[in-house]
């Protein structure tokens, strides 16, 4: 199934902020296959305070593959293979902004084959589905961070390489590890270098996904304004491609 209603059909446009450079210290990962140095996403690779930058930008769709109810946790692979990627997603309060703790930070993502959990076989794969992987959120600490563990995504059809994002606020933790209820504030999506992804791509297990790459310039949904549109500044974790990369993003959200 093609991602359409990201083309199609946008969600009504809230007043949110975006700026790159978090502040987040990015855990190491040991290095997989690969021995080609990695491109330096160059920029705004210097962090910066979440005050210092506030950028006005749009509210994207949620799309076709979004499940209610998932795990509330920081390592959201479940063993799934792919370049490691730890992201540092800040949110602030669009009004003043100051970080604000105690947000849900939700996201999912497809696979190293462009699939969705919940979804399989949407992009041409056969593989187990559980429909939890690649899916997950925790709350943002005092600082208003909110570090997740995943994978580098793959590509579907249509879209280029991105992950899905809502910011949640007062919400309840269920004993199941879920959660309910609270307020829903900010529904984007985090996208990625073009020149990053490009080397991501060659790399197994990326190879394996033949369906053909959409580019940032080709997608029907991002509108090149860096971050500002949720481009993530990626610093390398190692000295190859395969060492994974660190996500930063601040989000402002008006609450």
């Amino acid at each position: 199934m093609t991602d359409t209603s990201d083309a199609r059909t946008p969600l009504a446009r809230r007043a949110v902020l975006a700026a790159g450079g978090a502040t987040a210290a990015a855990l190491a990962v040991g290095a997989a296959a690969g021995h080609e140095a990695p491109p330096v996403d160059t920029a705004g690779t210097a962090p910066v305070a979440a005050a210092a930058v506030c950028t006005l930008t749009r509210e994207m769709t949620e799309g076709p593959y979004y499940l209610d109810g998932q795990y509330v946790r920081a390592d959201i692979t479940e063993g799934k293979p792919g370049i490691p990627l730890k992201l540092a997603l800040t949110v602030v309060d669009a009004g003043t902004c100051a970080p604000l703790p105690k947000a849900l930070v939700e996201i999912w993502q497809a696979d190293h084959l462009g699939e969705y959990s919940g979804f399989v076989g949407a992009n041409g794969h056969s593989e187990p589905d559980d429909g939890t992987f690649l899916r997950g959120g925790v709350l943002t600490d005092a600082s208003g961070v909110a570090n997740i563990t995943t994978i580098y995504p793959g590509w579907y059809r249509g879209r280029c390489i991105h992950i899905h994002v809502k910011v949640h606020t007062d919400v309840t933790l269920t004993s199941n590890g879920s959660f309910t209820g609270g307020r829903e504030l900010h529904t984007g999506q985090l996208y990625f270098s073009e020149t990053i992804t490009t080397r991501v791509s060659r790399l197994a297990p990326y190879s394996a996904n033949r369906v053909a790459r959409t580019t940032l310039a080709q997608d029907s949904v991002y509108d090149g304004g860096g971050a500002a549109s949720g481009l993530l500044t990626l610093t390398a974790l190692g000295s190859t491609t395969s060492a994974g990369y660190a996500g930063t993003l601040t989000l402002g959200v008006e609450r």
